[in-house]
């Protein structure tokens, strides 16, 4: 596809979104030749070349329930948030026991452990990113805000090869003057902050990761609204850990959206998204409820529904990496895989 013909996709595709015009954007993928919507043939899966089945592990029972970001020790245990409740919990998968890690979280929702075993969280209620020493379990605030300005809710991470650490956050408000209400960081090892992609390029940033070579970064943009973006994004990952050349690789529109990701060995990223019934929003239920593998070309190779809205999140655990945690409503739930999780950086 010509440079010209995919910059009239995508102005079309915003037209679209502000309701300008009423025509699909499946319509649009024809006409420009782009296969970027979920409009697949579910029935016509390779599902079983790259899932097992579902087992529930683990039922939260807080009296508010809404389970995010989970995250494989190197010990092999698995944690995992409680959002609204400010907990987060530890399953351990030797004894199949839930216990309590950690009370008063700050409304933490993605975790991610470095490869020195600390424990980093994106901590939304108050808007900052810290590091757990995995020794002596003292917190470090590692961002909290950019330029003089608080940070958002910080909502979800991961590492580079060098140690960079990236992590959307974002805001259900809008942000005309850009402050720092929707955007994407990166925390260099020095400690610096640097605002990688902000309002109004990003919409809703939410889950990150990035490639087994370290050349691509992959985004989830997940807002509700009709007028707005529904996808996964990717850009070029350039060595200075600045991005470049962001193209939708795969939309969800008008379902929901992925939540969060994780990403195997071979580059194909395993997607939270969908819902099993409608929640007030725009979002339609044509985004089946469940776990989608799609390649790095866009395509959607597998996918397997879950019991209960709202799946949100996954992660890659056990000895040989081949165990996807999945958090999903109450529940914690576990799909063996035939591909292993990406090396941890």
């Amino acid at each position: 596809m010509s440079a010209s013909k995919y910059r009239g996709y995508l102005n079309w595709q915003s037209v679209l979104r502000n309701r300008v015009v009423s025509i699909s954007a499946s319509v649009l993928a024809v006409l420009f030749g782009l296969e970027r919507s979920l409009a697949a043939d579910y029935s016509s899966l390779t599902t079983d070349a790259y899932l097992g089945d579902v087992e529930i592990l683990a039922k939260v029972k807080d009296d508010t329930v809404f389970t995010e970001g989970p995250a494989a020790a190197p010990d092999g245990t698995l944690l995992f948030t409680n959002v609204p409740v400010s907990k987060i919990l530890k399953w351990d998968p030797q004894t199949r026991s839930l216990s309590v890690f950690r009370e008063n979280s700050n409304e933490t929702n993605g975790l991610y452990f470095a490869p020195d075993g600390s424990l980093l969280a994106c901590e939304g209620s108050s808007a900052r990113v810290t590091r757990t020493d995995a020794k002596t379990g003292k917190i470090e605030v590692l961002a909290d805000a950019f330029e003089g300005k608080r940070l958002a809710k910080p909502n979800d991470l991961c590492m580079d090869d060098r140690g960079r650490i990236y992590f959307s956050s974002r805001s259900a408000s809008e942000d005309p003057a850009g402050e720092n209400l929707k955007a994407v960081y990166r925390i260099d090892p020095d400690g610096s902050l640097h605002q990688i992609l902000a309002w109004p390029d990003v919409h809703m940033p939410n889950g990150i990761v990035t490639s087994p070579d370290n050349s691509k970064l992959y985004l989830i943009e997940a807002h509700p609204d009709a007028d707005h973006h529904r996808d996964i994004r990717v850009y070029d990952l350039n060595a200075d850990g600045t991005v470049s050349n962001g193209r939708v690789l795969i939309d969800f529109y008008p379902g929901r959206s992925g939540d969060g990701m994780c990403i195997d060995a071979e580059g194909n990223l395993y997607v939270a998204a969908g819902l099993h019934k409608t929640r007030g929003t725009s979002e339609t239920l044509d985004t089946k409820p469940g776990i989608h593998v799609i390649s790095p070309e866009g395509k959607l190779l597998a996918y397997r529904e879950t019991p209960e809205d709202t799946i949100t999140n996954c992660t890659f655990g056990g000895k040989d990496r081949k165990t996807l945690y999945v958090a999903c409503g109450t529940l914690l739930l576990s799909i063996p895989t035939k591909i292993p999780g990406k090396p941890a950086n």
